[in-house]
């Protein structure tokens, strides 16, 4: 009876230890809401009155843990899913981890070394400090007028560095990135698609601010086209308010239209990822500011102005790109909060005509 009970003493003793030293969260978040969307050509026009998926925040769950190895060094994970809270379909072209699927390493001297499908620099950094929105808030997302603001890499080894007095800087490599990698046959061009993300950042109190770059290699069509983004972003919190500013250069193509601004049904709202010649500068302005102790109102205007129209617009006057939005939250407790929201876009896609607007409201929950 002793010598089970001093192995039973023994074996939670070797179980608490390694909960002590591993841990696994599950997380998650839900947002749903009741909307309408309207997109209008010179030619069409189509509308839907109804359930909006994740209008705030786009719908997610996730796995995330680390292991502590010792002498500040961690073995970290995050596998995380995104999904339709309307119809529970995945998310990322049906991914089981969509999101984000890494495995690395985490050390208070050195930085962070992580390999996966993984969100680039500009993902990380530039979205929430170029505008209010950062990446939410249905066509008012940064996205929307910053293309790498929304990117993820596939087979993508990305470090970053520790924070030193406010500063910290990453970069990125992806040996293909969208797809399982391909082998490279001799005499043969290669068949993956490069991409390259590095990124420099400042946060000191109210102060914040963001360079990134990014550079992704045309392989699938063999026309060597390089696109490539300079973005530039800074932000500060005047208590009262927080304003934000962006600017950025695309050369070569766009990297990313997000889904609220499409409409294949109407044919536009997608803009060309590779296309020699084009050129285009980024601008957007926004606040943010504190309604009550519960309350917060975003306003922002983004422009995507294309001063190149390259190869794939030959002959076509394009125009620029206007986006503007408003949001107002309204928190229930500390993990959920309501919202309202109203877009404007003019001119989508560069096409003199194009006209979107969304308006709804919804219930956001995390977990």
């Amino acid at each position: 009876m002793k010598k089970s009970l001093l192995a039973a003493a023994l074996l939670t003793g070797f179980a608490g230890a390694a909960q002590a030293n591993t841990s696994v969260t599950l997380y998650g978040l839900l947002d749903g809401g009741v909307g309408y969307t309207k997109f209008k050509s010179d030619t069409a026009s189509a509308s839907k009155t109804g359930g909006w998926d994740g209008a705030q925040s786009s719908n997610r769950w996730g796995l995330r843990g680390s292991e502590d190895l010792g002498d500040g060094l961690k073995a970290i994970f995050t596998l995380e899913s995104g999904y339709s809270l309307m119809n529970g379909t995945q998310a990322q072209g049906g991914r089981l981890y969509g999101r984000e699927a890494v495995l690395g390493l985490k050390s208070d001297a050195w930085g962070t070394i992580t390999l996966g499908r993984q969100g680039n620099i500009a993902y990380r950094w530039l979205a929430s400090v170029a505008t209010p929105f950062g990446n939410n808030f249905n066509q008012a997302r940064t996205a929307g007028t910053f293309s790498v603001a929304e990117v993820r890499y596939d087979n993508q080894i990305q470090y970053l560095t520790p924070t030193i007095s406010g500063f910290q800087a990453g970069v990125g490599y992806s040996f293909n990135a969208d797809g399982e990698q391909e082998f490279k046959q001799r005499d043969q061009n290669e068949p993956n698609v490069r991409a390259v993300t590095a990124g420099l950042r400042y946060s000191n109190g109210p102060v914040a601010a963001v360079l990134t770059y990014d550079q992704i290699n045309d392989a699938k069509t063999a026309t060597g086209i390089k696109a490539k983004s300079w973005n530039l972003a800074g932000s500060y919190d005047f208590e009262v308010a927080e304003v934000h500013l962006g600017f950025g250069i695309t050369d070569g193509g766009w990297f990313g239209t997000p889904s609220q601004l499409r409409n294949p049904e109407l044919g536009f709202g997608s803009i060309r990822a590779y296309n020699d010649g084009f050129r285009a500068n980024s601008y957007a302005v926004g606040l943010s500011a504190p309604v009550g102790t519960r309350g917060k109102l975003l306003a922002g205007w983004g422009m995507v102005d294309p001063r190149d129209n390259g190869a794939a617009y030959d002959g076509r006057d394009l125009k620029a790109q206007h986006i503007f939005g408003l949001a107002y939250t309204y928190k229930l407790s500390a993990r959920t909060n309501l919202y309202a929201q109203g877009a404007y876009g003019k001119n989508v896609s560069f096409v003199s005509g194009n006209k979107t607007q969304s308006i709804g409201v919804g219930l956001r929950h995390s977990f």
